[in-house]
């Protein structure tokens, strides 16, 4: 089993715990800030289900049905997570609006408190390390994930506020006020990780500094190139490009300037497939 899946495993046995416990604390306690924490939890393990088998798909190697691999199994799972948390913010202000028009009190504060801490901890822990691999491994899906618990760290830091200091005023209108404020950030959320996650599948180029390492190494061998092409499937990067030779080049001496551009761009770009296409000058 490699670092990837390993990592998205241990987003699903986190999860499941957290959902438990924020369960039991928002029946005890009536709160609608801790059963939306609840289910922003569920929608965490349903999305760290998905990275968990994106993943694994993403890594299988190229077939004859994927000839370019599977990478992009990892931007729709992406795609897929975005949608869930932004049902999840909807849902959430809906139980929040009917928490403040039934004028219901909160008991147990003080274990929903306890609860709300504990949750922050265990997701500020398995989020870094989610996003320690995700950067080692360029895993859209390991990303997303992570930052849906980096999301959990915030929301249920502030529920926890939001208890304390109902305890301290008595206010009981701040716990559903507090719920949509999850709910709004959460909505912030959902926005950021589809647009990270679906501009892959519509073929947009990697990022300018990627392309500037691929230029510069062009360049190094002194040709001229034009045509040049990127785009991005999962944690796999695609270029092409056009290279112009001198009309009595031979093929050998060809074949290996290609060879060391190619090299000089794996070396400074991860997981790069490229393609080059060789032309005479006095064809352009």
């Amino acid at each position: 089993m490699n670092k990837k899946v390993k990592t998205a495993r241990l987003s699903i046995l986190s999860n499941s715990v957290l959902i438990a416990m924020k369960i039991v604390a928002g029946i005890l306690s009536g709160s609608v800030s801790i059963l939306s924490e609840a289910i922003h939890s569920g929608m965490d393990l349903l999305a760290a289900l998905i990275a968990f088998f994106s993943v694994k798909i993403s890594d299988t190697p190229a077939d004859k049905k994927h000839p370019y691999g599977h990478g992009k199994f990892e931007n729709i799972s992406g795609v897929v997570e975005a949608l869930l948390i932004l049902a999840a913010s909807f849902w959430i202000v809906f139980e929040a609006i009917r928490k403040i028009k039934s004028n219901e009190q909160i008991e147990a504060m003080g274990y929903g408190f306890a609860v709300m801490f504990v949750s922050a901890l265990i997701n500020f822990i398995v989020s870094r390390k989610l996003y320690k691999v995700a950067r080692a491994t360029d895993s859209i899906a390991l990303e997303a994930d992570a930052l849906h618990l980096k999301a959990d760290v915030f929301t249920s830091l502030g529920v926890a506020v939001g208890l304390l200091l109902i305890w301290i005023t008595g206010f009981h209108w701040l716990d559903p006020v507090v719920a949509i404020m999850v709910a709004i950030f959460i909505l912030r959320e959902s926005f950021i990780l589809l647009k990270t996650a679906f501009y892959p599948l519509v073929d947009t180029a990697l990022t300018t500094e990627e392309v500037m390492k691929i230029t510069d190494s062009i360049k190094k061998y002194s040709v001229n190139f034009h045509h040049l092409r990127t785009r991005k499937a999962g944690n796999y990067k695609f270029v092409d490009f056009h290279l112009e030779l001198q009309e009595d080049t031979h093929i050998k001496d060809a074949h290996d300037l290609c060879d060391r551009i190619e090299a000089e761009i794996k070396d400074r770009i991860p997981n790069v497939e490229i393609t080059i296409h060789v032309e005479t000058l006095a064809s352009k």
